[in-house]
């Protein structure tokens, strides 16, 4: 049968699944391995067709030359906008907020939402551009999204609008100069900003220490060597099996079974999720209880979130689980503080009627301010009603140092498949200067900034532009990108397979005849990029007007099938 479609050239899951009882059946394991990963693959890529609810969009968007005239002349070179209406509800200044936001944009308005899209904050009739981040894209039935970042700036009780500028063929990537900076590969990350700095697991992804930019730069690790595996500082999620024979922990796996990771100038986010590993993997493997953890860091700010979820697959009984603990050696801090449900913070000991009514815990020391507090926003299970709030925290825990560690059921509790229990917690690592920044760092956490669809509103004045040189007027430009649409990926014979309807082609640049292009590849497997590069190189160099190429390569972010424009996607014979 001739293969002329997609689903004609690759196999999905269900056919898989067939193909794998079949020969699980026959005692064939090396192949049943072969057909699990591949299985796994398919997944990985369905997975990028996904698409999430939006705040605005896709409906097609205002036109710049439609706007006033300062702001048309502003935002030359950028053809459509979105309004976005960012609130402030709870009656506190917000000077600098992160805020996230999916979008939804008609494929056929932009290309490349990564070096199109910007973001200005409506100032007394006048845009400002503020700083973005551009993540988390898809693109199925002609639609593109994303998840965008900003730094939102919204007095108390006020609403500001902001748009958001789209549809510019020559646009760059934009570079925001900011204090978050990531260093590593996959999830082996150091993370730092000007407060802190993190270290992340090269093994399981957790968070291993945390170095604190001030003063004599408190280091908070935990020594010794676990229970066989790398000690963190985070030490959650695990649960002790029935009958207290083994624990099943995240900290045994000796890689993440899955992640993903998204980094950039305002925010990195690190997501891991998988079944926990009993001490002596693989001899036990159930899938019963599924684990997903999520790190979210920003700039500029002095603290970071845990977001995790522990959901139950099947019926099953535990003796107990653990669902946020840390531990610190080397006794840095002084005394203890915690959290009343009503939001208050409190220092000292807990008393024996809130010890299983915990809402924050966390150390500080009286000397030199130094403290890590975690605020635990939300805590709730769906399908289990014994959920506990514990985690009292010990100064001393002999042979351990200073934790604490939640016990979120116990007792032997029977968990039904369905159940799932959530978590969102903020840790912060500001000097403690007693219990009001706390509490006010708690409100604001608890009352984020409200993102709507918005109106425009009246505009009268621009200083400057949003373009930088050679995004507003497309001088060469418009020959170097046909340029590259003749370069193809050669391992398809058959089909227009070019470079920048795959999606290879990160950004394209010129100065003064001298072009600069960053590339990726599809997949690691294929890491020699000069492949390409090469073809890609000379045939800019025909260009009339260039001087030279520069050709530059990035795994970050890695290609994703959301890159791929309706052209590419035809190439390959997919449709969404």
């Amino acid at each position: 049968m001739a293969e002329t479609i997609y689903g004609q050239r690759t196999d999905g899951v269900e056919e898989k699944l067939k193909l794998l009882r079949g020969v699980y059946a026959a005692g064939r394991l090396d192949l049943s391995l072969s057909l699990a990963a591949s299985i796994a693959d398919t997944l990985r890529c369905e997975r990028q067709w996904q698409a999430g609810p939006v705040v605005a969009g896709p409906e097609p968007g205002g036109r710049v030359a439609e706007l006033p005239a300062p702001w048309a002349a502003w935002a030359q070179g950028w053809s459509f906008y979105q309004v976005l209406e960012v609130a402030e509800e709870a009656g506190m200044d917000r000077p600098e907020e992160p805020v996230a936001v999916r979008l939804a944009f008609a494929e056929d308005q932009v290309q490349d939402l990564r070096r199109e899209v910007r973001v200005a904050r409506v100032e007394q009739g006048a845009l400002r551009e503020v700083k973005s981040q551009v993540d988390g894209e898809t693109c199925k039935g002609g639609v593109r999204q994303c998840r965008l970042v900003f730094m939102a700036q919204v007095p108390a009780g006020g609403r500001v609008q902001y748009l958001v500028f789209y549809g510019n063929a020559w646009a760059e990537l934009p570079a925001y100069p900011t204090d978050l900076q990531v260093r590593g590969e996959g999830y082996a990350l150091q993370i730092e900003n000007s407060h802190f700095r993190a270290q992340l697991s090269a093994q399981t992804g957790q968070l291993e220490r945390l170095i604190y930019r001030r003063a004599q730069g408190l280091e908070l690790f935990a020594g010794g060597e676990g229970h066989g595996e790398p000690p963190h500082i985070d030490w959650a999620h695990d649960y002790l099996a029935d009958q207290k024979f083994q624990k099943f922990r995240v900290t045994n796996w000796g890689a993440c079974p899955n992640w993903e990771v998204s980094r950039g100038p305002l925010c990195t986010k690190v997501r891991r999720w998988g079944f926990p590993h009993s001490p002596v993997h693989p001899l036990f493997t159930p899938s019963r209880m599924h684990i997903d953890v999520e790190y979210t860091f920003y700039a500029g700010q002095p603290f970071f979130f845990k977001e995790g979820s522990m959901e139950i697959v099947k019926d099953f009984a535990i003796d107990y689980l653990r669902d946020d603990e840390w531990v610190f050696s080397g006794y840095s801090f002084t005394d203890t503080v915690w959290m009343d449900r009503e939001g208050r913070l409190h220092e000292g000991e807990v008393p024996a009627g809130h010890t299983d009514d915990l809402w924050g815990v966390g150390f500080f020391n009286r000397h030199s301010k130094d403290a890590f507090i975690a605020l635990w926003l939300e805590h709730r299970a769906t399908g289990f009603e014994g959920l506990h709030h514990t985690g009292v925290p010990q100064l001393n825990y002999q042979g351990h140092g200073q934790l604490w560690s939640r016990w979120a059921a116990h007792s032997g509790p029977e968990f039904k498949a369905g159940t799932v229990l959530k978590q969102h917690n903020a840790y912060l690592v500001s000097p403690y200067e007693g219990p009001g920044p706390v509490e006010e760092a708690r409100q604001r956490f608890l009352s984020p900034l409200v993102v709507r669809a918005g109106q425009l509103p009246e505009g009268s004045a621009a200083q400057g532009s949003l373009a930088r040189p050679g995004e507003a007027e497309s001088g060469l430009k418009p020959a170097l990108w046909a340029a590259l649409r003749l370069v193809p990926d050669d391992m398809f014979y058959t089909v227009d397979a070019n470079l920048v309807d795959m999606g290879y082609i990160y950004d394209l640049r010129v100065r003064g005849g001298v072009v600069e292009v960053l590339m990726t590849m599809p997949h690691r497997g294929r890491p020699c990029y000069r492949y390409l590069g090469e073809p890609l190189r000379r045939k800019l160099l025909s260009v009339p007007g260039v001087r030279e190429v520069l050709v530059d390569f990035t795994w970050e972010p890695a290609w994703s099938l959301a890159r791929m424009s309706a052209a590419g996607r035809a190439a390959m014979g997919v449709e969404t």
